[in-house]
């Protein structure tokens, strides 16, 4: 975001809240935060229930704690968003913060939804949805053997960011239709 609109990355984090299991990560958790959790606290009153932590705009499960996004938390995320984005991204299946048809259903067909698992395409009043998978697979290889190809020494947060911008150009207008953020496997 910073690299993108040209703001400090301080001011970019006013806009993004975490929330992990023991709740939303807030200055009077400071002692306890793992460091690398540290610069993402806010001056807030500590709130241990995702549904009351805060009005997400994305939600990114990556925890491993399996259906964390409820049907109540999908569903009011659904209320104050057009197209809420929900990327449960936690493995196995069984792991996943919520199922493809969960996110569709719940929010009435408007989420954008992706996982770290496949799942079928679901059907939702009369509409099919492709649940995209959110897999390194699309980046590392390709990256890797740009790496490796270059004789580049050393990985650079811009080069990660090149090779996100170039996938992210590759999603056409019709995966966006079908509801996928990442092209098909077979176009990369």
């Amino acid at each position: 975001m910073s690299r993108q609109t040209g703001t400090p990355i301080e001011n970019n984090r006013e806009k993004i809240w975490l929330v992990d299991s023991k709740g939303l990560i807030v200055s009077s958790r400071m002692e306890s935060l793992q460091q690398f959790k540290k610069p993402w606290a806010h001056d807030h009153e500590p709130v241990n229930n995702l549904l009351d932590a805060v009005k997400p705009t994305v939600l990114i499960g990556t925890s491993g704690v399996g259906k964390t996004f409820t049907h109540v938390v999908v569903e009011a995320m659904a209320s104050f968003n057009e197209k809420p984005v929900i990327l449960a991204l936690s493995n196995p299946t069984t792991q996943s913060e919520c199922t493809a048809e969960e996110a569709y259903t719940w929010s009435k067909g408007c989420a954008i939804f992706a996982s770290g698992s496949p799942f079928d395409p679901v059907e939702y009043e009369g509409k099919i949805f492709v649940p995209g998978q959110a897999n390194n697979a699309y980046i590392f290889p390709g990256f890797g053997l740009g790496v490796v190809i270059s004789g580049a020494i050393r990985v650079h947060d811009e080069m990660l960011l090149a090779a996100s911008q170039a996938l992210a150009q590759q999603v056409t207008r019709e995966n966006f239709d079908k509801g996928l953020i990442y092209p098909p496997f077979k176009n990369i």
